[in-house]
């Protein structure tokens, strides 16, 4: 595509803020809230049993490789409006520190207090000091231990593709954006093939999910639109979206989804185009009618925690559906409109909440000194910044600057 060239000077021409992609940051954070409440309603080998219309809810993956690649998507514009650098790694990745870590460090403690304290879910390892290291430091993914929330698998790998990210754009600096992509995807698709026979590589597979940087290369990729020509920026991305992820659609549906969860490297590596191409398609406004629903003010709203839900909404899950919800109610649709009417209010409330003290401080100030000054005037009126990014599973609100929501 003419968007892969490397620019040297080419002006931006799109706006500071990518309209829209708060909201696709708050569905698919919301769509992992659903997804965990499907498993309590449908343990299990009981999934295959659920009705129709709530089958498309049995794959949590599909919203963690949309974060992924937003994140990709997100910390590339900056550097593609610059010829693909960073103005200083050391300050990039500072940053991503600044963003990050406060709020997950913060969502590792209430989980923990919560698996402790008040109900950890059965036949789940109980979590010991050596998981608030492993956790603390972010190797979950290398170091097994007892798992203090099962939505932080996402975190760890996301943390190993900010290091990546570096050598991906000296990869697009030298050859193209184009020629990275097909790089990652060839060392993946090596792995996926000799995985199976060889134990090693099949335990990279299962530990590290390398398909996951497919993912984030490709939403480096799609950050090139920022700087291409009207008449590539012009073109009908969308339908290329609908077009690319047709085929995918029809398999699953043939499939079924236990076939897809038992190929997720293969299916995740055929979701990267088209989610490559609907980056692309809102950056460019397109369709209008999807960039404004995605565009309201409470999908706005929610992009702008989905990191803070991401993190803390599982223990809560946990809680009222094993202490509360299933001892009472039938499982199966019973449990389920029960606990999407309890959880689904509470965990974003909470995670508003949450947000507000861990999350959101750290979008609007760019480090201790800020933040104190701000938290000393905190009567008068709040320090405004562009800054306002996260994981996700990682968030990434504004995309004016090297910073970061699955």
């Amino acid at each position: 595509m003419a968007m892969t060239t490397v620019p040297t000077t080419v002006p931006s021409i799109t706006p500071a803020r990518i309209v829209g992609l708060d909201g696709v940051r708050g569905l698919a954070a919301l769509y992992v809230v659903l997804y965990h409440i499907f498993l309590r309603a449908w343990p299990g080998v009981a999934a295959a049993d659920a009705p129709f219309w709530a089958v498309w809810l049995d794959s949590g993956r599909a919203a963690v490789i949309v974060f992924i690649a937003v994140s990709g998507f997100s910390l590339a514009i900056g550097p593609a409006r610059s010829g693909w650098r960073f103005a200083s790694i050391r300050e990039y990745a500072r940053r991503r520190a600044w963003r990050i870590l406060p709020p997950y460090w913060a969502a590792l403690a209430f989980s923990l207090v919560m698996v402790w304290f008040v109900l950890a879910q059965p036949g789940w390892a109980v979590p010991t000091a050596k998981s608030v290291v492993v956790y603390g430091l972010l190797v979950q993914d290398a170091v097994s231990t007892g798992s203090p929330n099962r939505a932080f698998w996402s975190i760890a790998i996301e943390a190993q593709l900010y290091v990546l990210l570096p050598l991906l754009l000296l990869i697009v600096r030298r050859f193209s954006a184009v020629a990275m992509v097909a790089m990652v995807a060839a060392i993946v698709v090596t792995m996926g093939l000799l995985g199976p026979h060889v134990a090693w590589m099949n335990d990279a597979l299962v530990k590290f999910t390398p398909d996951l940087a497919v993912l984030f290369a490709v939403g480096v990729l799609a950050a090139g639109i920022v700087t291409a020509s009207e008449r590539v920026r012009s073109r009908p991305w969308a339908w290329y979206a609908l077009a690319a992820a047709v085929p995918l659609i029809v398999v699953i549906s043939i499939k079924g989804m236990a076939w897809s969860n038992a190929n997720l490297l293969w299916v995740d590596l055929a979701s990267a185009p088209a989610i490559g191409l609907l980056l692309v398609a809102i950056a460019t406004s397109q369709p209008r009618f999807v960039i404004r629903f995605l565009d309201t003010r409470p999908l706005r709203t929610l992009g702008s925690f989905s990191y803070s839900l991401y993190l803390t909404h599982l223990p809560i899950v946990i809680a009222v559906a094993y202490g509360l919800v299933l001892p009472r109610v039938p499982s199966g649709a019973p449990t389920f409109f029960v606990l999407v009417a309890i959880l689904v209010p509470t965990t974003v409330l909470f995670a508003r909440l949450f947000a507000e003290v861990f999350e959101l401080p750290f979008q609007r100030h760019r480090g201790w000194k800020a933040l104190l000054r701000a938290i000393a005037r905190r009567p008068q009126q709040p320090t405004n910044s562009t800054d306002s990014s996260s994981a996700g599973g990682p968030n990434e609100s504004a995309v004016t600057a090297v910073s970061r929501k699955v």
